[in-house]
């Protein structure tokens, strides 16, 4: 039987393609965005505690209440905004689901959604499948920024949605108080929706701070602003995030949700509700992992690649265009197969796999296992 396919140009993704050939070839893998270092032992103390005292059923639709509330009074603390925990948080099965569902919320058949490039490779698929085209802008290479004036350019009466993302992935670039500012003065007057990836909120480096969309009550009365347990806790199998909107968009969102995942996990979020009232897990994070992208950043300098920074997220990206004419996807899968390291190429993250000579490198790793990988790379030739 014949399926017309809904994402026709879509096929194995280069996670996947990368982690495979890892294994397969028993290289280091810096490719696909995980830790391979513990999670807190606490936490994992909580979730076994939680089902030994039966918190096995179904949650609330909408997430544990006490996560819901635990999480309103941690963003009155971070961002000085003042959210309802009852109407206003929905707890997901992960940060792209709660992306996914936002988009699906919101979309309809011919609306246009800007999207920025590289981007994190659900947005487009996502967008497509709801019937909506993307509307691609190139951040402008090397320091990936947002050239905002051609968002003014493409923005018109069909733009449903500008989707940000800070910091980003893959490139580790991050929004400055200008950006906000520029998103601001574009979505003004207009019906205009913001999907705000905030995934990495926390690891963030270098003194800076996050600008999050929940800083913005203008703005976020026109978000969906999606965040991750997994990346602040180590723990991105637990597939575990949150979304949080206006009351009224938030109404329409679990309309979706309720009839896709309906509930999540429930001992996780008996343990995560817990857990979070640990404010040094997640606030001293950032230096934590930056402590990681310096020495990995230092391990580098004995190779030939050039370094762009990353101010944030578990990944840097690399340039080596001043040394080889190789596609990047060609070099991934030559450091992969003869010299035991798998990075993914930043192509992947366009949608016409624009080629910048560009890798990206995923150092949320044990220091040995940083070590382990640069030992194989320094030999590059």
């Amino acid at each position: 039987m014949h399926i017309p396919s809904k994402l026709p140009d879509v096929g194995t993704t280069i996670f996947t393609v990368m982690s495979s050939l890892a294994v397969e070839h028993h290289a280091v893998n810096l490719g696909q965005g995980f830790p391979d270092f513990m999670m807190s032992e606490e936490l994992i103390a909580l979730v076994n505690e939680a089902m030994q005292k039966g918190s096995n059923q179904y949650a609330h639709m909408s997430g544990l209440p006490l996560l819901r509330e635990r999480l309103a009074e941690k963003v009155q603390k971070l961002y000085q905004s003042k959210i309802d925990p009852e109407t206003q948080i929905t707890i997901t099965p992960g940060g792209t689901y709660a992306i996914y569902t936002a988009l699906t919320t919101i979309l309809q058949p011919g609306d246009e959604v800007i999207v920025f490039e590289p981007a994190y490779d659900s947005y487009i698929p996502n967008i497509e499948i709801n019937g909506a085209k993307p509307v691609l802008i190139s951040l402008q290479y090397p320091d990936y920024s947002i050239p905002w004036d051609e968002v003014k350019m493409k923005v018109n009466e069909r733009t449903r949605m500008i989707m940000i993302n800070s910091p980003h992935n893959p490139t580790g670039a991050v929004l400055s108080e200008n950006d906000i500012e520029q998103l601001r003065s574009i979505v003004a007057g207009t019906k205009i929706i913001i999907l705000s990836d905030e995934v990495y909120e926390h690891l963030i480096f270098d003194g800076i701070q996050h600008q999050s969309i929940l800083r913005y009550p203008d703005l976020l009365e026109r978000s969906f602003v999606c965040f991750s347990f997994g990346k602040t806790y180590h723990c991105t199998g637990w597939k575990l995030g949150y979304c949080i909107s206006t009351t009224a968009m938030m109404k329409e969102y679990r309309k979706v949700h309720q009839f896709n995942c309906f509930s999540c996990d429930t001992p996780k979020q008996v343990a995560l509700a817990e857990y979070i009232k640990n404010e040094a897990a997640y606030l001293t994070l950032g230096s934590f992992i930056q402590q990681k992208r310096d020495f990995f950043r230092e391990l580098m300098k004995a190779t030939p690649f050039q370094c762009i920074p990353s101010h944030g997220s578990y990944f840097e990206c690399y340039s080596y265009g001043h040394f080889t004419n190789e596609s990047d996807k060609a070099l991934a899968i030559q450091l992969t197969k003869e010299y035991g390291i798998a990075t993914i190429p930043v192509s992947a993250f366009y949608k016409n796999a624009t080629d910048n000579k560009v890798l990206r490198f995923c150092f949320a790793k044990k220091e040995e296992t940083l070590e382990k990988a640069i030992s194989k790379l320094v030999h590059l030739k």
